[in-house]
């Protein structure tokens, strides 16, 4: 597993206000948006392309195409809806399915409960968005979903990350090829399994209490 911590400041700066517990949810969401576009540049450093001939005002030459079949972008409900406009701004030809999973308060254990993806995804570059890696049980389950159907690579997207969290998702993706691209590493977990600095509930922030 491949950790990359995008180290730039107007990454910074967008989290430092997403943290503020005073920022409203819709500065929130727009500046989720804006960090998602510059997280998704790096994430998306190794999508596949393809030689492609084009005719320019002045001549023909070369250039590159994205592949088929398309990137697969999978947002994990609510929270990484937060996240989808940002990625696909950057990414607009990729298919977008989703994922619904959440986390047991109590015994922090992810669950299923929705999903609308391709039965098949062989040969498919999948890119998932999660806002916040913690514990890493409920992003560990969305890549091995997506492994099961056939996934070749998949790449997330987090805007925060706990080292635990980090640690399990390593250990559960032992042997596949999974890229993890973070807005910022944090200190660690506290007792409730929230990430410490943080930023709180990302989903209650981008949405509200529901």
């Amino acid at each position: 597993m491949r950790v990359h911590v995008a180290d730039h400041p107007l990454i910074t700066h967008k989290l430092t206000v997403l943290r503020d517990r005073t920022t409203p949810s819709p500065v929130f969401r727009a500046l989720t948006e804006e960090l998602v576009t510059l997280l998704a540049y790096e994430a998306t450093r190794n999508v596949r392309t393809e030689p492609v001939q084009i005719e320019t005002p002045v001549t023909t030459t070369m250039g590159v195409a994205i592949s088929q079949p398309r990137p697969l972008v999978v947002p994990i409900l609510r929270a990484g809806l937060g996240m989808l406009e940002g990625m696909v701004k950057l990414l607009p030809t990729a298919e977008v399915g989703f994922l619904g999973m959440v986390r047991n308060e109590e015994t922090l254990e992810p669950a299923t409960y929705a999903e609308r993806l391709p039965d098949d995804l062989s040969d498919r570059q999948c890119f998932v968005l999660d806002p916040m890696l913690a514990t890493g049980g409920s992003l560990g389950a969305a890549i091995e979903f997506l492994f099961a159907r056939g996934a070749v690579d998949v790449t997330a997207i987090c805007l925060l990350a706990a080292p635990e969290g980090i640690a399990a998702l390593e250990k559960a993706t032992e042997g596949r090829d999974v890229t993890i691209v973070l807005g910022a590493m944090d200190e660690r977990l506290n007792e409730h399994g929230y990430i410490v600095p943080g930023l709180g509930d990302a989903g209650d922030r981008l949405y509200g209490l529901v």
